[in-house]
């Protein structure tokens, strides 16, 4: 299975507009090569740079096999399921790192699920959704970019 991006590549760094200093926006992810036996997906961002240990900024998921991308600020878009960040709000929330503190590296993960639905409370946080996702897990893919203020 392979994520890309239409926006970085893998070891680039991520693009302004997707990051707190721009337009914050979750940036265009496009994935191939599902194994056999999937039935939906889940796609995780997180920050193991972070000075207080992983931060996570993202987490979709129920995402039907039909879909092989998504579109540059879909996680505006209200039917995507999405949960809480680490910021506390759901959806995205884009690379952030303190100032001065070097480059930090984000970890775009797609999961290969087998199951179609997730068991996710109301108001799941990321590590509820990559917890759960990890009980029915096929396969994973990973992009890394890096930013740095």
């Amino acid at each position: 299975m392979k994520l890309v991006s239409s926006a970085f590549a893998d070891g680039a760094q991520i693009p302004r507009r997707f990051t707190c200093d721009g337009e914050d926006l979750s940036p265009p992810l496009q994935w191939s090569d599902a194994p056999a036996g999937t039935k939906s997906f889940a796609l995780l961002c997180d920050d193991p740079d972070a000075p207080g240990g992983t931060w996570h900024h993202w987490a979709a998921y129920d995402l039907p096999t039909v879909l092989t991308e998504l579109a540059e600020g879909a996680t505006r878009n209200k039917s995507v399921k999405q949960a809480v960040n680490d910021f506390r709000k759901p959806g995205y929330g884009g690379p952030c790192p303190p100032h001065g503190h070097g480059p930090h590296h984000y970890h775009f993960r797609l999961l290969a699920l087998s199951t179609s639905h997730l068991h996710a409370k109301a108001n799941a946080s990321c590590r509820d959704i990559e917890r759960e996702a990890r009980k029915s897990l096929v396969a994973e893919a990973t992009l890394v970019g890096w930013y740095e203020r």
